[in-house]
């Protein structure tokens, strides 16, 4: 899966940080305040490894469930 490898990971901090700084460009206001909580939730999302939606749709909650013991959701031979 994707968003359990090392790429997935760091596409979903680098869109918290930009939703962060979306959101810093609008504080003050409820559009600007929600991007910066969405933001940081996807941050930790990323940095902890872990899917937030997955229990819905039937995923491992831990990226570290997708990986297995290689450490990388690359193909596996």
């Amino acid at each position: 899966m994707f968003m359990a490898s090392t790429a997935g990971r760091l596409l979903r901090v680098v869109a918290g940080i930009a939703l962060i700084g979306w959101g810093w460009t609008m504080r003050g206001t409820t559009t600007g305040i929600i991007l910066m909580v969405v933001g940081v939730v996807a941050l930790l999302a990323g940095t902890l490894n872990v899917c937030l939606i997955a229990p819905i749709i039937g995923a491992p909650f831990f990226g570290k469930d997708v990986l297995g013991a290689s450490g990388d959701a690359g193909p596996k031979p």
